[in-house]
């Protein structure tokens, strides 16, 4: 919501958010379980495997698990990579389909935001920097940059659960 000089109405947001909160938001102690087991896979596009799999296992250090032909685009290649606790981030391409570039779009992908240890972010940030990949640092522990296909990532140096210090889970 805007007020009348076209900047957003940041009491407004923020009652808006205390009262979604109040409505939802269990503490912890009465909440259900969730009915999910985790994430199997997030899949993404590649405009090419080859780049995407050096860029994934070689920069980020997330191994290469899997690689076949896409059940529904034959010719399209479906590839995984293990981004730990069982969870996969996976990628498909698809040839000759004239995908356009990366684009953040409403209902769309913002970021993928994965959980490392800190000596790891600190080992991804060395490589980052030998690839020139450019990125920018929050809080301390945050790094957010692209993909070679433009996709936004984030690592994080915060456990599972916890951003920032703070318990999300």
């Amino acid at each position: 919501m805007a007020i009348d000089d076209g900047t957003l109405d940041l009491e407004h947001i923020e009652a808006e958010r205390s009262r979604i909160r109040q409505t939802y938001l269990l503490p912890s102690e009465q909440r259900p379980p969730t009915t999910a087991r985790g994430i199997h896979h997030m899949a993404l596009l590649s405009s090419n495997v080859e780049r995407t799999v050096r860029f994934y296992q070689d920069v980020l250090g997330f191994p290469l698990t899997d690689i076949f032909e896409n059940r529904d685009y034959h010719g399209s290649n479906h590839f995984f990579f293990d981004v730990g606790n069982g969870n996969l981030l996976a990628f498909f391409d698809f040839p000759d389909l004239g995908l356009g570039p990366y684009a953040e779009v409403l209902g769309g992908l913002h970021h993928v935001a994965i959980s490392i240890t800190r000596e790891q972010w600190n080992l991804a940030k060395e490589r980052l920097d030998a690839d020139g990949v450019e990125y920018h640092l929050e809080s301390g522990s945050s790094m957010y940059f692209r993909d070679p296909d433009g996709a936004r990532l984030e690592l994080l140096a915060d456990p599972l659960g916890e951003m920032y210090g703070q318990r999300v889970l």
